[in-house]
C-alpha cells in the first residue's frame, strides 16, 4: 500500500480542530471490553480545512447544535434522552467566530453522516456546498414528519446546495487501503473517502497536510475509540442498544483499513470523538485559529 507521491507545486490543506460539544456515552455501547456502567465523555470535533492555493474553506462535520432538543426528530430525541448526556458549551459556529470566520465564509461542508452530534445545522452555512454520501438521501426520504418514526428531518440538508457523492461516481479512485475515494479538488490535496459500516453514506477525509508527503485522515464515526483501531477491543454489540454500526461487518473492514493506514509513515489519524487526542490538545495550537502540525 502506498499513498500518491507529491507533485510539483503540490497543493495541500491546513487543518484546524473545532470544539462542537460533548456527548456522554455508555462505553459498553462502543467497545466490548468496557466494565458495566462506565461512561465516557466524548468530544464532538469538527475540522476546518483551508486549501493552500484556493480561497476555499471546507468544514468536516458540524458537531452538535445548541438547540439540539428542538431540532431533533421525536424518534431521535427519545433515543438520545434515554442513553446519552449532551452538553454544548461551544458549538461549531462559536468556534469559527473565535478565529474570525463566519458561517457565510465557509465554501464547503462535508457531513460524515446524519447523527445529531455530527450534522449540526447545515442551513446556517448559507454560501456552502453541502457534501454527503449518496445513501444519506435514502435516510431523508421521506424523513420526518412524513414518516413519524424517522430519526431525521427530511429537510435537514438544503437540497439545492447539497451534492450527494456515490462510490460509483465518475472520477472515483482507490487510494491507500481504501477502494473508493473522490479527489475533491482534482489536485491530490483532498480525498473524500467512502468508509461504510457506521451509517449509510458515511464519509471520511484524507488530506495532504504538507507539499512533501504528510497526510491526515479524519475518520468521522468510522471508529469511536482508538482501541477499535489498535485491536485492543472489538465493536460492542450489547443486548440493549445493539451495535452502534448499521453494518458491523463493513465497519470492521473499514477499521482494518484505518489500522493499515495508521501504520504508514507521516500519516495522522483523527477520530471525531478522539478522547486521548482531545485531552492532550484541548485549548492548544491545533484548534482554530491555529492548526495541526504536519508529521
Amino acid at each position: 500500500m502506498s499513498l500518491p507521491p507529491s507533485g510539483q507545486n503540490q497543493a495541500f490543506c491546513a487543518i484546524s480542530a473545532l470544539e462542537a460539544g460533548f456527548v456522554d456515552v455508555p462505553l459498553a455501547q462502543i467497545i466490548d471490553t468496557s466494565p458495566p456502567g462506565e461512561t465516557s465523555r466524548l468530544p464532538c470535533l469538527a475540522f476546518l480545512l483551508k486549501h493552500s492555493s484556493r480561497q476555499d474553506t471546507l468544514l468536516f462535520d458540524l458537531g452538535t447544535r445548541k438547540d439540539w432538543e428542538s431540532a431533533s426528530a421525536p424518534a431521535s430525541l427519545a433515543l438520545i434522552k434515554k442513553w446519552y448526556g449532551v452538553d454544548v458549551p461551544q458549538d461549531v459556529i462559536d468556534s469559527l467566530r473565535k478565529g474570525g470566520l463566519e458561517p457565510a465564509d465557509v465554501t464547503h461542508v462535508c457531513i460524515s453522516h446524519m447523527h445529531f452530534d455530527h450534522v449540526g445545522d447545515p442551513r446556517a452555512f448559507t454560501n456552502a456546498t453541502i457534501i454527503a454520501g449518496a445513501a444519506t438521501r435514502e435516510l431523508l426520504t421521506p424523513g420526518y414528519p412524513a414518516d413519524p418514526t424517522s430519526f431525521f428531518h427530511h429537510d435537514v440538508l438544503p437540497e439545492s446546495r447539497t451534492r450527494y457523492i456515490a462510490p460509483d461516481d465518475a472520477g472515483t479512485v482507490a487510494i491507500g487501503p481504501f477502494a473508493k475515494a473522490l479527489d475533491y479538488y482534482g489536485d491530490g490535496s483532498l480525498y473524500i473517502v467512502h468508509t461504510p459500516g457506521h451509517l449509510p453514506g458515511h464519509l471520511s477525509l484524507l488530506a495532504r497536510t504538507s507539499p512533501d508527503g504528510a497526510w491526515a485522515f479524519i475518520a468521522g464515526d468510522a471508529a469511536h475509540d482508538w482501541r477499535l483501531i489498535t485491536g485492543e477491543a472489538h465493536i460492542a454489540d450489547g443486548p440493549h442498544v445493539g451495535c452502534l454500526h448499521t453494518d458491523k461487518e463493513a465497519a470492521t473492514g473499514t477499521m482494518a483499513q484505518i489500522r493499515a493506514l495508521a501504520q504508514e509513515p507521516r500519516v495522522r489519524v483523527l477520530l471525531s470523538h478522539d478522547v486521548p487526542w482531545y485531552s492532550k490538545n484541548k485549548g492548544g495550537a491545533a484548534f482554530w485559529p491555529g492548526c495541526l502540525k504536519s508529521f
